[in-house]
């Protein structure tokens, strides 16, 4: 799965999904991909579920290229523990995906392959996504 391999901070704040994703809104490496129509937290699991599941499907005949990481650790306090005792240690990854942000992007595969692969990537996304072509 998707990580960094060092960060400054091991611990953020939770901050806010507020407007329009304003950089990685434009396709710029294959013809096709996956927009996202919502803001949400997308973990590293579900960014690795995806690609696998295009690259599966494609039979690994096209390029996919996978346009978030998961940059932002959340951190989870164990159950049943008291109030206070500082935050929680970190559990897993996330990428801050805001509307309009271009998810995954596919090349060399017909429109039809491309379509059904993204569809199938769509299902693993916890938000709504759709599909778009390079002018």
């Amino acid at each position: 799965m998707l990580s960094p391999k060092r960060t400054r901070f091991h611990k953020q704040h939770r901050g806010r999904m507020k407007g329009i994703s304003c950089r990685g809104n434009h396709i710029c490496l294959g013809r096709y991909a996956l927009q996202a129509l919502e803001p949400a937290w997308v973990t590293a699991r579900q960014i690795e579920a995806g690609r696998r599941a295009m690259a599966r499907y494609t039979r690994r005949g096209g390029k996919v290229w996978v346009r978030i990481f998961p940059d932002k650790p959340v951190t989870v306090r164990p159950t049943e523990t008291r109030m206070g005792s500082g935050k929680g240690s970190p559990e897993y990854w996330v990428s801050v995906v805001k509307r309009g942000r271009i998810l995954y992007e596919i090349d060399g595969v017909s429109e039809a392959v491309a379509r059904a692969a993204i569809e199938i990537a769509a299902c693993k996304m916890p938000i709504r996504t759709h599909f778009v072509i390079a002018k």
